[in-house]
């Protein structure tokens, strides 16, 4: 295994990380820096090893070489899942897992409360200040006016923010976003992406998404991702300029 100084000032820091399923190398010696309050996106082909990248992140995944520091100090692949979470580190899937059934208040105070590693604040009386933690998640995810509806019957769209919402509850310092705007509509779209690039100002975010107009609109930096490793980084334009970005993933 490579043994590295973490990188000062680095709040995540993938150092020469392999995962191999079966002989498939899913990441094949990865390095990757994401520094403090950045906003990065992340982009490839299918199998280019974007989504083991977040399983490794989150100790969904342990690799099988290599190291991921975050903050310089801890690195994530001796922890497993629930100590990674308790850093402040918080994982969107693609697909929304909200609780259907209860209401969007009751999806954020079930999040509230397993933050705090209990179950009974749920038998309690709210008290003022979940009620504003609460309101405040309701309030910069934009569905304040939606509190007393079931989730079940919220937008595709709007289940993707509720689910952020959770994990603003949760205080998470970075969020990974895997795929935010897949089957939203425009109007959406367009919601999420001031949403993230509001979210940005004071936390660290990872982007994964196949939109490239989506992730122009995010203006952020750009790491294009193939067969488990780093092929291009950069701007926007940077990437999309990229012959070897062309060929094998923007081209086709």
């Amino acid at each position: 295994m490579k043994t590295a100084t973490p990188l000062t000032g680095a709040l995540l820091y993938l150092n020469g990380v392999t995962v191999s399923f079966e002989g498939f190398k899913a990441l094949n010696d990865l390095s990757l820096v994401v520094e403090e309050g950045e906003l990065r996106t992340i982009i490839g082909p299918n199998g280019a090893g974007k989504t083991t990248m977040m399983d490794v992140v989150t100790g969904k995944t342990r690799p099988d070489s290599g190291e991921v520091f975050f903050r310089g100090t801890a690195d994530l692949s001796r922890l497993d899942e629930a100590e990674i979470a308790n850093l402040g580190i918080g994982r969107k899937f693609q697909r929304p897992t909200v609780f259907e059934n209860l209401t969007v208040f009751e999806n954020l105070e079930l999040a509230l409360a397993d933050s705090r590693g209990t179950w009974r604040t749920l038998l309690a009386h709210s008290t003022s200040d979940r009620r504003d933690r609460i309101a405040a998640a309701l309030a910069r995810i934009g569905l304040s006016e939606q509190t007393g509806q079931p989730a079940g019957a919220l937008s595709h769209g709007q289940k993707q923010w509720l689910e952020i919402g959770m994990l603003l509850i949760h205080d998470r310092t970075l969020l990974l976003l895997d795929e935010p705007v897949a089957g939203m509509t425009d109007r959406e779209t367009e919601e999420t992406a001031e949403l993230i690039l509001d979210l940005a100002k004071d936390r660290t975010i990872v982007v994964v998404e196949h939109d490239m107009a989506f992730v122009r609109s995010l203006g952020a930096r750009v790491t294009v991702l193939h067969e488990g490793a780093v092929l291009a980084e950069g701007s926007i334009d940077h990437v999309q300029n990229h012959q070897r970005v062309i060929e094998v993933y923007l081209g086709r």
